[in-house]
């Protein structure tokens, strides 16, 4: 599995109150370099704070009631986990979120909805390099005595939930998603943060809920919805839990694969849990210190392509447009098992090979494009106007570049050029498709 870091492709704005502090507030959305992560930006005694969104720098547990809050340098910025859901399940890893108060805004609904309008009202940018990931390698465990949450491998990133509460507008719900773009957008996103009616009054005495109403949560009274409004799905609450668990397991700061489990939990199980897993081993595609920052080193080429000793033919990748155009190279040296044969005393790189090697290339950006890569390859359909102008020999470096010309479906059409420095070895126009393995 390979997660190719993405940004937003310009700043958004949106005012609205915040849920718990009731306060007027601005929040802008703003594309980020790599590496970034996502951080929140708010102004602070003594100037502005940048609090990166880790579970490191979440409140006390005690703090975590019915929110996420997060603190920095004498600043707390309330009720995160519905942005950072947002961005997650959007697939953003890299944005700068501002605020002119302590809050994110919410108008409308209570749900990440509008955070995912947003979203796609400032376009999503892939960056062309993979990002760290957590890969859930064992099972993992927790429990408070109450609330249940576990982790196990899996091929995805997978949220199950189980509720069970004593409303009868609520009982006993479960539900299980994938946790991907257009499954969060359609099935997740909408669903409205809720309270039991009888709840109300404490939170508020606490300080907490003074931005909410029937007009941006669910409230439940024994068995009707204050209000009047409708559900927007027959177990909304339990996709709402599901919500703020994905918001919460955003702290770690990467994507996740794997499968998360949780039963009766709230936000300060969730950071509970969240911690443990930041304090395991987590999955770092990239092991060899990049030369530059856009680069891939091996070990995130051979994530995405299933070649491997002797045909890996890949080394690094310089540079990735995503559904545009890719360089990488291949160093030649004359451990090479195909100089044994071709030629004796006289080694230089085959034809066929140097194509085969084009073609690998062209296979990153191919497969980087694809929602999950695992299980699919590259198969050539033809080869047209290749030439092959100066032979390649041990102790050249090629550099492949290629450009998308055509993409329809699993059928794609490349052209692609050889260089060694400055000289062009070779040329092609390769036309390929993407089959299952």
């Amino acid at each position: 599995m390979i997660w190719l870091q993405k940004t937003i492709e310009e700043s958004v704005s949106m005012e609205g109150t915040g849920l718990h502090t009731g306060r007027k507030t601005r929040m802008t959305l703003s594309p980020a370099e790599l590496n970034t992560g996502l951080v929140f930006l708010a102004q602070g005694p003594d100037g502005q704070v940048e609090i990166p969104a880790l579970v490191e720098n979440v409140a006390p547990r005690e703090d975590l009631v019915r929110a996420t809050t997060l603190v920095k340098d004498g600043v707390r910025i309330n009720t995160v986990e519905h942005v950072l859901a947002a961005l997650m399940g959007m697939g953003v890893t890299n944005c700068r979120i501002t605020l002119d108060g302590n809050e994110p805004p919410v108008p409308g609904c209570g749900s990440s909805l509008s955070y995912v309008n947003l979203i796609e009202e400032a376009g999503i940018r892939e960056q062309g390099l993979p990002g760290c990931y957590f890969k859930i390698n064992r099972p993992f465990h927790y429990s408070d005595g109450t609330a249940e949450i576990s982790a196990e491998p899996a091929d995805h990133f997978r949220i199950s939930f189980h509720i069970d509460y004593d409303d009868p507008s609520i009982g006993v719900q479960s539900t299980t998603f994938d946790i991907r773009r257009e499954i969060f957008k359609k099935e997740v996103a909408p669903a409205r943060t809720f309270a039991l009616l009888r709840d109300v009054k404490k939170l508020r005495d606490m300080g907490l809920g003074q931005g909410g109403s029937e007009h941006n949560a669910l409230i439940f009274d024994n068995g009707a919805i204050v209000g009047g409004q409708e559900l927007r799905f027959p177990d909304e609450c339990v996709r709402h839990k599901v919500l703020d668990l994905l918001g919460d397991l955003a702290l770690l700061g990467m994507p996740i694969q794997g499968h998360i489990k949780a039963r009766l939990s709230g936000h300060a199980a969730n950071v509970d849990f969240t911690r443990i897993l930041a304090k395991a081993e987590r999955k770092l595609p990239r092991i060899y210190p990049a030369r530059k920052p856009e680069h891939w080193d091996i070990s995130s080429i051979m994530e995405i392509m299933p070649h491997r000793f002797p045909f890996l033919l890949v080394d690094r990748i310089l540079k990735l447009e995503p559904g545009k155009r890719v360089t990488g190279i291949k160093n030649v040296t004359i451990n090479e098992p195909f100089f044994q044969g071709h030629f004796p005393g006289h080694p230089i790189m085959p034809a066929v090979i140097i194509i085969e090697a084009m073609a690998q290339v062209g296979g990153v950006l191919l497969l980087s494009s694809a929602e999950d890569s695992r299980g699919k390859l590259v198969y050539f359909s033809g080869i047209d106007e290749a030439r092959f102008r100066q032979p390649v020999v041990p102790g050249d470096q090629v550099r492949f570049e290629l450009e998308l010309l055509k993409l329809r479906g699993p059928l794609c059409k490349m052209r692609g050029t050889a260089w060694v420095g400055d000289v062009k070895v070779a040329e092609a126009v390769l036309l390929s498709t993407v089959v299952e393995s």
